[in-house]
């Protein structure tokens, strides 16, 4: 039968009779205890330290294997470092979690009692744990469990096993405790490190999220226009901000799909939380699925840290996955399960992390010709499109081309210094007869040219900055041609429609 006992530490052994015997042993206890703090304090990555005390451990002990329980995040799981040493120092390394649920010796592997286990103890628990099967593969036939207690309370235990009977555990029992203290030391100092590090990401995540959307509330701080084609959109707007339902957002390029997507989030019962925005076809397609879900440290090349994905970061808000079109046709299944489920799973873990995050999708592709073609998934476009809102080209919307480009010529304007106060009639009639492949992008750029080139109060328009099509004859004005529309000293925001 094992031997289990509540974590106290034990009395040092008696010395030798002999003084010079007794001081050889202090100075060799010493000395393995230097060496083990030394490897635990050499390193603050959790993997790298369990490497490293397990080949002093080794050293000065002899044993076969070397485990380390730690309490993870999850109350339901147990992180589990397990080094199998060979010869030198050697050994073959496994990082894993373990449900924390139907362990043998709970309370002690839960960090709460000692154990010292003989080999029929060990058989025993072999026969209902996999980890400890392995460990008797490898020819161990005693195991031992020490607490690991720190200053906060319980960081874990440590395992140790022999090749030889369990009595030699009770002979060095003392010594393993002082082993024991001084690497829990070094496990707090490595897991706050962790911690540390993993707030960092997070803030400079959320820091670049919260510079990306200033620019952007610098660039649009309101929807502009007035047409009917748009009343209509805001209006489904405004229906569907109410609800919790997934929203995807159709039209060409440049309409304005993302000022839409951040409509729909500011008047919906999330407005308080994060939207996080992600551009599907500015990541490269091996990269998409770390972006998405996160990933593990060590879960591929270059992945020297954890890192939590969008999905993570916009829990209780809203994710904006833009040109959702272009995400792979292998990545569609494990985006349409995050969607069912409401759980993710980072890249190279096991730890399934729930997620509350409604999913607003855009695209400029044609994605029923896609789903023909058999580049895209059917039950995937399904999910998305619970709740479809279509933006109109620029094109059929003509009536608010002269808002939207009074509107960028004062924005530009102010950030240039410049004092233009008037857009030319004829200017704008040659806005509104452009076809504007490029929507409302389009608009805004060629304003912005025209302003870095206008000298004077009267915007200029180069003849050349349009390859426009002849606008629909229509009645001569009574005023003159040559008729000015002054620019607003200031606009409503009332103003409607996207840009």
């Amino acid at each position: 039968m094992p031997i289990l006992a509540p974590h106290t530490c034990g009395q040092d052994a008696p010395p030798p009779a002999d003084p010079v015997a007794a001081l050889r042993a202090d100075r060799d206890q010493l000395q393995i205890l230097v060496d083990v703090t030394n490897a635990v304090l050499s390193t603050l990555q959790l993997e790298e330290l369990a490497e490293k005390a397990a080949q002093a451990l080794q050293l000065a002990f002899g044993v076969s294997f070397v485990g380390l329980n730690l309490r993870a995040d999850d109350d339901s799981e147990l992180q589990v470092h397990d080094i199998f040493l060979e010869r030198e120092g050697r050994g073959r390394c496994q990082h894993r979690s373990y449900p924390r649920d139907r362990l043998p010796a709970r309370e002690a592997m839960l960090g709460h009692q000692l154990l010292l286990a003989s080999e029929p103890t060990l058989e025993q628990m072999a026969a209902v744990h996999p980890r400890f099967a392995e460990v008797m593969r490898a020819g161990c036939r005693s195991l031992c469990v020490l607490p690991l207690c720190g200053a906060t309370g319980t960081v874990g235990a440590l395992l140790l096993a022999y090749p030889g009977d369990s009595g030699y555990f009770r002979a060095v029992l003392p010594l393993l405790q002082q082993v024991a203290a001084r690497l829990t030391l070094g496990l707090a100092n490595a897991q706050s490190y962790q911690e540390i590090s993993r707030l960092k990401d997070q803030l400079a995540t959320e820091n670049l999220q919260l510079t990306s959307e200033i620019q952007h509330y610098q660039n649009f701080d309101e929807i502009i226009g007035q047409s009917a084609a748009m009343s209509a959109v805001l209006e489904q707007v405004e229906i569907v901000a109410a609800s919790d339902c997934s929203v995807l957002i159709l039209g060409e390029t440049g309409t304005g799909k993302e000022l839409i997507a951040r409509a729909i989030h500011a008047h919906s019962p999330r407005a308080g939380k994060r939207m996080v925005n992600m551009n599907c076809a500015a990541i490269p397609a091996g990269l998409l699925e770390s972006e998405l879900f996160g990933h593990e440290k060590g879960a591929f090349t270059g992945a020297a840290a954890q890192r939590m994905g969008r999905f993570e970061l916009a829990d209780q808000g809203t994710l904006f996955l833009d040109e959702v079109g272009d995400i792979p046709l292998e990545l569609q299944p494990k985006l349409l399960r995050v969607l069912q489920e409401r759980e993710v799973e980072r890249l190279g873990g096991q730890k399934i992390i729930p997620v509350d995050v409604r999913v607003i999708s855009a695209t400029s592709c044609d994605l029923m010709g896609m789903i023909a073609d058999k580049r895209y998934r059917s039950d995937l476009y399904y999910r998305l499109n619970v709740f479809p809102v279509i933006l109109p080209p620029l094109r059929e919307r003509p009536d608010d081309i002269p808002l939207l480009a009074q509107f960028f010529t004062q924005k530009f304007s102010r950030r240039m210094s410049r004092g233009i106060e008037s857009i030319p009639a004829d200017t704008l009639q040659r806005l509104q007869g452009h076809d504007w492949p490029g929507n409302v992008r389009e608009l805004q750029n060629v304003i912005e040219r025209a302003v870095i080139l206008t000298r004077g109060p009267v915007l200029k328009l180069p003849q050349t900055d349009l390859a426009c099509r002849q606008a629909p004859p229509c009645p001569p004005p009574a005023a003159p041609a040559r008729r000015e529309t002054p620019l607003p000293a200031s606009r409503k925001k009332s103003a409607s429609c996207a840009c």
